[in-house]
């Protein structure tokens, strides 16, 4: 059983983990277990250059991007299961937990972050009356989102970047992955609003 499990190992997915797992030392946090799904495949990034997004050096090739985040993850905050190469079929939600069915096995998590892009072909069980045209993409790429209130699309169901409603931009799809983290830090925190920074003073 999880507290978490992220769905997609892209920029949101992969923000939303490394945010979450920056908390680790806080008394709410101690005892939480935190799964990625790391499936990259289908992510936008693998044929990407980036030139535009802050902090990241111009000219960085988004494969490279999404590899050295998998390495940033599990160098930095290793207590975050990382679950390579499998793809979610269906989300089922049993009183107040969820069942995720991959190609491969099951999980149960408490909490489920949707971060995988907003292609027409999304086509998980369990989600698809949620699915509506994408609001910010041209009409003819047909680009989908799941309709939500500030990325929750349910108690316990969060969403991220694109699909979330968001345009496609690098730093668009971090930003909204590290907000789901903190929204999920403020649940825990009950309710007191949270979120993490490191500091080099003492």
């Amino acid at each position: 059983m999880f507290d978490v499990l992220i769905v997609g190992g892209g920029v949101s997915g992969m923000s939303c983990a490394l945010v979450l797992g920056s908390a680790k030392n806080k008394p709410f946090v101690i005892d939480k277990k935190i799964a990625i799904l790391t499936h990259q495949k289908n992510s936008n990034l693998q044929e990407a250059i980036i030139n535009n997004a802050y902090g990241i050096p111009p000219g960085k090739l988004g494969a490279d991007l999404l590899s050295e985040s998998i390495q940033h993850l599990s160098e930095t905050y290793p207590h975050i299961n990382q679950i390579p190469n499998e793809k979610v079929l269906k989300i089922e939600s049993e009183s107040e937990t969820f069942t995720i069915t991959t190609n491969k096995s099951t999980y149960k998590s408490k909490i489920v972050v949707v971060a995988i892009g907003a292609a027409n072909t999304f086509a998980i069980e369990g989600l698809m009356h949620y699915v509506e045209p994408h609001q910010k993409a041209p009409v003819e790429k047909k680009r989908i989102q799941l309709k939500n209130n500030d990325q929750k699309v349910v108690d316990g169901i969060y969403v991220t970047g694109t699909l979330a409603g968001s345009r496609s931009q690098v730093p668009i799809a971090a930003g909204s992955g590290a907000a789901v983290a903190t929204d999920i830090l403020t649940l825990w925190n009950e309710g007191n609003h949270t979120q993490v920074h490191d500091s080099i003073k003492k």
